[in-house]
């Protein structure tokens, strides 16, 4: 591996760089993103069985807002359980958009990553040609700069792609993933509201 860097040349490091930044994000985004840090599946039923036997608990409220994510959305409905629909329902979405805010977390740096690296290993490139062209002298080319040259090129280039791909991968996979979790959050936030307000069993 040493002696591919080094035949790679100095812009190697920032490509390296940023793979090592991309592989973060995506083990971080693998733990995290669990339904039980998330949106467990037996949380509604849940909050909705204290609700009926206990109606609202400042103990209740706290533990939710301490819980996973959908468990703080519920905690903002519930606060304004004595308001109205409307007032309860607009608790929940201010409470929502600050989840799917959190949901995307370095998201934005994982998809710059996907975009930037091929850019990076063109510049490796563009370095390598130079390295080429400056081997070439009256005299003739010197063959050791000119075969360092090639590598340097062709290394970044290689790197680049192999950063760029996995990185828009997973950057695709979590913007999926994002979208159908914060659909199910919505869709059981409103069944809350219903549920307290007796427009639904």
């Amino acid at each position: 591996m040493k002696e591919i860097i080094q035949a790679a040349g100095w812009p190697i490091w920032p490509i390296i760089f940023a793979s090592l930044i991309s592989l973060t994000i995506i083990v971080f985004r693998f733990l995290w993103m669990r339904p039980s840090q998330v949106a467990p599946a037996t949380l509604l039923n849940a909050v909705i069985q204290e609700y009926k036997q206990k109606n609202v608990s400042v103990e209740m409220l706290n533990q939710l807002a301490k819980g996973p994510l959908l468990g703080r959305i519920f905690a903002a409905g519930l606060r304004n359980v004595k308001s109205s629909r409307e007032v309860m329902k607009e608790s929940i979405e201010e409470s929502g958009r600050a989840a799917a805010h959190e949901l995307e977390r370095f998201l934005t740096t994982l998809g710059t990553i996907a975009s930037i690296s091929p850019l990076l290993g063109l510049f490796g490139t563009v370095v390598g040609m130079i390295e080429i062209f400056g081997s070439q002298t009256p005299t003739g080319s010197s063959p050791a700069i000119l075969a360092h040259g090639i590598s340097v090129a062709l290394y970044n280039t290689a790197f680049g792609l192999m950063v760029a791909i996995p990185s828009m991968i997973f950057y695709r996979y979590f913007r999926s993933q994002i979208e159908s979790v914060i659909v199910d959050m919505e869709q059981q936030a409103i069944k809350l509201v219903e549920i307290i307000h007796g427009e639904r069993k």
